[in-house]
This record gives C-alpha cells, structure tokens and sequence, in this order.
C-alpha cells in the first residue's frame, strides 16, 4: 500500500506538470492558468449542486426509515470529486468531474463495488460487524 501511495503521490504531480506545459505551450500560460481557474469553479458550483441533490436524497431516505448507503457514497464521491478538482491539472480535472456527474459517477461506483467485491472474496478485505 506504501508503494501505491508513494506513486499516487510523486507521479501524478509529475504527469499533472508535464500536461500543463505542454498545454501552456500550445494555448499560451495565461489561457491554460484561466483554464485551470474556470474548471476550479466551475467543479465547485457542479460539487455544491450534486451535495444538495445528495443532502436531499438522504433526507428522504432516512425519513422514510430507509438505509441511506447509496447516497452515502455518492456523497463521499461527490466529495472526493470536489477535492481534486481544487488540485491545479487537467488529469485530476477530468477524474474530478467524472465522480460529480451522476452518470459517470454510477460508472465509478459500480467499479469500486466490483472491486470491494473482489477484495471480499479473495480474503484481501475483512468486514467485521459488532
């Protein structure tokens, strides 16, 4: 798991960097800063809508004495996709935008249950209920 996290953490700054020179010599720096400064807000009026969608989904489902786990982790996506779109890139951009469209964001969902499933299944992940 340090490995990953070490990569996670080292490479994509790395990539992050290598795109936005790239795209700066092409679209001048001052385009590509007010790109970045555009998908930063933009990704933050998009977060701030799909938490209330969520908010609302969750009082409604708690209400009518239902458990709220599908909208838990849409909202916990829509937070993660909130915060790395707060992170200068374009590669952290797209993933950001992708976990706060409700489309794409179900695609995310449906990989990381599969995965989880795996993980279960292989004995790599305990569950421990009390």
């Amino acid at each position: 798991m340090f490995w990953k996290l070490l990569l996670l953490f080292t490479l994509v700054p790395v990539i992050e960097l290598f795109v936005l020179i790239e795209i700066g010599s092409r679209i001048g720096g001052l385009a590509t800063v007010a790109l970045v400064l555009i998908t930063g807000t933009v990704g933050a009026w998009l977060a701030k809508m799909q938490g209330f969608v969520v908010l609302r989904r969750l009082q409604m489902e708690t209400n009518s004495g239902q458990l709220p786990g599908d909208a838990l982790l849409d909202g916990v996506m829509i937070l993660v996709g909130g915060l790395t779109l707060l992170t200068p890139g374009f590669l952290t951009d797209i993933v950001g935008l992708s976990l706060l469209l409700p489309g794409t964001r179900r695609l995310w969902l449906r990989f990381l249950v599969e995965r989880l499933r795996h993980y279960m299944t292989t004995g790599s992940v305990f569950i421990y209920r009390r």
